[in-house]
């Protein structure tokens, strides 16, 4: 196996703990967004669907990378992944779509900062815009510095963020038992659409391993720190997620108050103003530090793709000092800074049926290279057959299916997205095509 040459790689690395802050905030950032899935799933429902979608949508995905990254641990990730395995075309297909689902995400977290902001200044919302490009820009700084900085600044992050949800379940259960179960709407009232908008829900709060292999070349003994750091950070997020939901099933506040006005409106219930505070400032800190770990990422991408001639070459630009594709950091930011307004319901049906199309490339880059190379070394193997890895696969491929059938059958609210995010995603044909004439490609395109 060949593997590309990532010469221009900077020489600080990062290590595990590092690492496990980075695909903490890639992936999850705490419970923040999680605050819809008691309103669409119910009471009984959720706690279910919390606990059992991601071992059905991240598993197999975790497994997916973990074998992949350490067959190819290169700048690029994924996208080098199925280049090598399917073709320059599927490549640009893989890199493509991340970049299209990734705009997506970055757009939501300045305007979550705002929002969780507005508890001590209720006036922001007035200034959302001029706040989110703030953070976006400021964001776009911080991943120019290169990969150390923003690790580091994970680590702060993961602590202001995790902080306050461990006081709040300290609490929640010296409290247990004083309070009664409210939370509506009740699970028999559950139809598939709002199944479909559950899973959608925990699916984008629990997306992006694959993210976190784009910069394996600037990690230090890859293959080792990556197998301890996912399963860790998928540990810490399982565990989060489920306590934060059950604090919020006991508290007694409706499904309906707890999506509209978040998690600090818990802490306002059980201890009062000051861990309503801490979870407000929690939540802040939660959208920068996504913010910064997905930006972190996504630039890699086009970088690797300009190496290709897949992208203007300008894209392939790195920092003289910091030696960061700043090129693709400024015009990713660009593009974010013009979708921020876009609503919180929708942003998440297009990214997490966009990811979803992505993701399955990587399947199909897993299942052809077991075939095709199976004395390739592996320092990680998932244990099962070719065949019990297309059983494994079915798994998060229904999952999909599900939520985007449900979101097909919603009224209205969930129909336009879908729609738009099948749109998004037959672009990258049309941009595959515009490669193929342009004089300036350098590729000898086959296939």
């Amino acid at each position: 196996m060949n593997l590309p040459d990532n010469s221009a790689a900077p020489r600080k690395k990062i290590r595990s703990l590092q690492l496990i802050a980075i695909i903490f905030f890639t992936v999850s950032g705490g419970p923040y967004g999680l605050e819809p899935l008691l309103a669409y799933a119910g009471q009984h429902y959720a706690m279910l669907l919390l606990l059992l979608t991601p071992m059905l949508w991240d598993v197999p995905a975790i497994l997916t990378v973990l074998e992949l990254n350490s067959m190819m641990p290169v700048t690029g990730g994924y996208y080098q992944w199925v280049k090598y395995a399917l073709g320059r075309r599927w490549g640009f297909y893989e890199g493509w779509w991340t970049w299209l689902y990734t705009f997506v995400d970055l757009a939501i977290y300045p305007v979550l900062f705002v929002e969780y902001a507005s508890f001590f200044f209720p006036a922001l919302l007035a200034y959302k815009m001029p706040i989110c490009l703030l953070i976006i820009w400021g964001s776009a700084g911080l991943n120019i510095l290169g990969i150390v900085q923003v690790s580091k600044a994970s680590l702060l992050l993961s602590i202001l963020v995790l902080a306050p949800f461990v006081i709040l379940i300290i609490i929640a259960i010296g409290h247990q038992g004083t309070h009664t179960v409210t939370v509506t709407p009740d699970a028999h009232s559950m139809g598939f659409s709002s199944l479909g908008m559950a899973l959608y829900t925990v699916m984008w709060n629990c997306l992006g391993w694959d993210n976190v292999t784009t910069y394996a070349q600037e990690v230090e003994k890859p293959v080792r720190a990556y197998l301890v750091a996912v399963i860790a950070a998928f540990l810490l997020v399982l565990v989060v997620y489920a306590l934060a939901i059950a604090v919020a099933q006991y508290s007694g506040i409706s499904a309906t108050v707890l999506n509209e006005e978040g998690f600090p409106v818990l802490g306002l219930k059980t201890a009062g103003y000051w861990l309503g505070a801490l979870l407000a400032a929690g939540g802040m800190a939660s959208a920068l530090g996504i913010y910064s770990a997905v930006l972190l990422s996504v630039s890699r991408i086009p970088q690797v793709m300009a190496e290709d001639g897949l992208l203007p070459t300008k894209l392939n630009r790195l920092h003289a000092r910091f030696k960061t594709p700043y090129v693709s950091i400024i015009i990713c930011s660009v593009v974010v800074s013009l979708m921020v307004l876009w609503s919180f319901s929708e942003l998440l049906i297009i990214d997490v049926t966009v990811y979803g199309a992505g993701l399955s490339l990587e399947y199909l880059t897993l299942i052809k290279l077991r075939r095709q190379e199976p004395l390739t070394n592996r320092p990680f193997k998932i244990p099962l057959s070719t065949t019990g890895l297309y059983w494994l696969l079915l798994l998060p491929f229904s999952v999909y299916v599900v939520a985007l059938a449900g979101a097909f059958l919603s009224e209205g609210q969930g129909i336009k997205p879908a729609l738009f995010a099948i749109a998004a995603l037959l672009t990258a044909e049309v941009g595959w095509q515009v490669i193929k004439q342009s004089k300036r490609s350098i590729l000898p395109i086959n296939n």
